[in-house]
């Protein structure tokens, strides 16, 4: 049965996608509970009636609908009627009276001038088919009665009846008014100077041309009160707004702008959650792509991430507990010591999160105090934040742990004070010389709180973690390190070769945006294993007899494959971190020596390329892998002869590809295009290195000659 392999297993799940994943999750669980109170919306226990034991203000701005609504609702019920007055039935009306009278008038004519006798019956016959619409306005008799009366009087009950309907139709007459306005022509009627029964007569002609002539228009009546609604403006419930002051009573339109605003019990809004979860997922795929493109995702490093996970928790955290304080000290949001988040992420990780970082503390921070009202965020805090957080990138560039504690504090305070300087001035507020002076000790503090607390936490980042911060980094590169000082008094040569390759390492590290400070500190290191044997390799012999020419192949190949080995025992012994001494075990991968190989061949010896090749591992970084190069390029330089531009682009070309073809690069994610630059780099400053001396004549020579 197999055992179970505890430490493997943990092994294997840090490294693991489920491992990287749970990270995330537990860095967006942080993120979404740090600020979860602070966009919860305030609930009140109100009843409808009750009295206000409190000054309520709107902890949002929102739109009141249904009072916008109410007042739309009163303004359309303010307009009125609209009525169109036809003025055309006027002279409609006279028109039909005044052929009623001469249709009459010429009958009348008619047979008077006729020398028949045409009776009444047949006249009246003749004026219907003349004019059928006077047997719906005057009865047989009616028309008998004007038939017989003389035309002066026709003429007389003509122009009265014309008149008196033009008089009547000139006015606005509902179709309620219209009995009404008969009734009034009647009337006026009664007065004419003809006789009753001509009156009579007229009197009815009258009333049937009175009509209703003012008409309700509905069409214009809805577009007026549509005007009117629109003209309502919006109601709306500014933040901070009073909805009730303390002892008033809570009315039905207050309860319902208190409901509406989301400070009744059980009127739950679920869109600040909805809110706050979009920015935490917006921000968590920002830190993806940036850790990815820093190479945190690679499975060695993915423990790493931890902690990146623990440095924001931990600046969150310090933020939420300060933030109980606010409503007893307003101002000590500016004490939270933000940068020492972003310096931890810049010494520890890699300075290309700091952005990211500085950014999810500056929301963060917004929303933690937002000075109490649910869903608002403080600009001023944000702004201060995101400056101070990023004020890191420009002042930790010191080699020196001391200088570089010392001018971070400073600098750091600088820009926060300057920070608050420039809040403060757009607010256009007025503060006394005490409270500038507070602000000013306040970022000053959060300075200084930074870079200790900074450097403070560093130790138990290294040692938990096993990570390597950039001050680490700064330490081991220091002349005076022990290990230094041992290559450099051992093995001299030895010394230089690492100076050489670390300073092209780093430039070439820089150019792909690896990490240039390990690759230096690697490169100082990666030989230390030739202090045991220091005068067994070529650049410490300095023109002595190489010991080599009196070996066998076989022995010089165990000398020089054991020096990685060696190298990798005396690094561990002083606790040098992983990185560098991975560096120091995989900067040779399982290269060939050729040269011990060939000479062995020649000797007889049945031997194969494996027996001569270094047992690896190949390289997993780029660091490693550059560092390799290289190695392999600063010893091959120094035998060029003449070493021109062309010589060395041609040798370092050839390195490069011939590692490729080799497959020294197979366990590393480093691209063509990396390799590329890594090789434009390298020449570039070889170039630098070897560049071609001015020949100055012989100066003896010249005078010989000129004699």
């Amino acid at each position: 049965m197999k055992r179970f392999n505890v430490k493997a297993t943990l092994e294997k799940w840090k490294t693991s996608t489920i491992f990287l994943g749970t990270l995330y999750f537990c860095l967006g669980v942080i993120l979404f509970l740090s600020a979860l109170d602070n966009v919860k919306p305030v609930t009140l226990d109100i009843e409808l009636l009750g009295i206000a034991s409190q000054t309520i203000t709107s902890p949002t701005t929102v739109i009141d609908t249904e009072a916008t609504e109410a007042k739309r609702e009163e303004a359309a019920n303010q307009v009125e009627d609209v009525y169109t007055y036809v003025e055309e039935y006027t002279e409609n009306r006279v028109a039909i009276a005044n052929e009623i009278f001469d249709v009459i008038l010429e009958k009348k004519e008619t047979s008077e001038d006729s020398d028949t006798n045409i009776s009444n019956q047949d006249k009246i016959r003749a004026i219907k088919e003349k004019m059928p619409a006077v047997a719906d306005i005057l009865t047989d008799e009616e028309i008998t009665i004007l038939l017989e009366a003389s035309a002066d009087e026709l003429q007389t009950a003509r122009n009265s009846t014309s008149t008196a309907i033009h008089n009547t139709m000139s006015q606005h007459i509902t179709t309620s008014q219209v009995n009404e306005a008969r009734n009034q022509i009647a009337e006026d009627l009664s007065f004419a100077n003809v006789s009753t029964d001509v009156r009579s007569v007229i009197q009815t002609i009258g009333k049937h041309a009175i009509i209703a002539n003012y008409y309700f228009d509905s069409e214009l009546t809805q577009e007026q009160k549509q005007l009117a609604e629109d003209e309502v403006e919006t109601v709306t419930i500014l933040q901070g707004q009073i909805i009730v002051r303390e002892g008033e009573t809570i009315t039905r339109d207050i309860y319902n702008q208190l409901a509406l605003v989301g400070l009744i019990d059980g009127s739950v809004s679920y869109q600040p959650y909805i809110g706050l979860l979009l920015i935490v997922l917006l921000l968590l795929l920002f830190v993806y792509l940036q850790a990815q493109a820093v190479g945190l995702h690679q499975p060695e490093k993915r423990f790493s991430f931890s902690v990146y996970v623990i440095v924001v928790g931990v600046t969150i955290g310090l933020m939420k507990g300060i933030s109980l304080f606010q409503s007893s000290y307003p101002s000590i949001s500016y004490l939270v010591p933000v940068a020492m988040g972003t310096m931890l992420v810049y010494l520890v990780l890699h300075p290309r999160l700091v952005h990211t970082t500085g950014l999810i503390f500056s929301i963060f921070g917004s929303i933690i105090f937002n000075e109490g009202v649910a869903g608002t965020l403080n600009f001023s805090v944000g702004i201060y934040y995101l400056l101070s957080s990023l004020s890191v990138l420009l002042f930790l560039q010191s080699r020196k742990r001391t200088t570089m504690l010392l001018r971070t504090w400073i600098f750091i305070s600088l820009i926060n004070m300057a920070t608050i300087a420039a809040v403060l001035m757009l607010k256009s507020g007025q503060y006394s010389l005490i409270e500038i002076g507070m602000y000013a000790l306040l970022a000053i503090a959060s300075g200084m709180l930074s870079s200790i607390l900074a450097i403070g936490f560093l130790p138990y980042l290294e040692d938990g973690f096993g990570m390597i911060s950039q001050i680490k980094l700064m330490d081991l590169s220091s002349p005076n390190h022990p290990l230094l000082r041992k290559i450099l008094l051992t093995a001299p040569g030895t010394y230089h070769h690492s100076i050489m390759v670390a300073n092209l390492s780093e430039a070439a590290c820089e150019a792909i945006g690896a990490n240039g400070l390990v690759a230096r500190v690697g490169a100082y290191y990666h030989d230390i294993g030739k202090t045991v044997h220091p005068q067994l390799f070529i650049e410490n012999q300095m023109g002595a007899r190489n010991p080599h020419d009196d070996m066998s192949p076989e022995e010089s190949r165990d000398i020089i494959l054991a020096h990685v080995s060696e190298g990798l025992k005396i690094l561990e012994e002083h606790g040098m971190p992983h990185e560098i001494i991975d560096i120091c075990a995989q900067h040779h991968g399982t290269t060939f020596l050729k040269y011990f190989y060939v000479k062995a061949k020649d000797q007889g010896s049945d031997v194969t390329e494996d027996d001569f090749r270094y047992p690896g591992p190949t390289p997993r970084t780029k660091e490693a892998a550059i560092v390799g190069i290289a190695d392999s390029v600063e010893a091959a330089v120094r035998s060029l002869t003449p070493p021109t531009p062309k010589n060395i682009e041609k040798l370092v070309r050839g390195i490069v590809n011939g590692r490729l073809e080799d497959g020294q690069f197979n366990d590393c994610d480093i691209t063509i295009k990396e390799l590329y630059l890594v090789q434009q780099s390298l020449y570039e400053t070889l170039i630098g290195t070897f560049h071609s001396r001015i020949q100055y004549p012989d100066v003896k020579k010249e005078e010989k000659v000129g004699h």
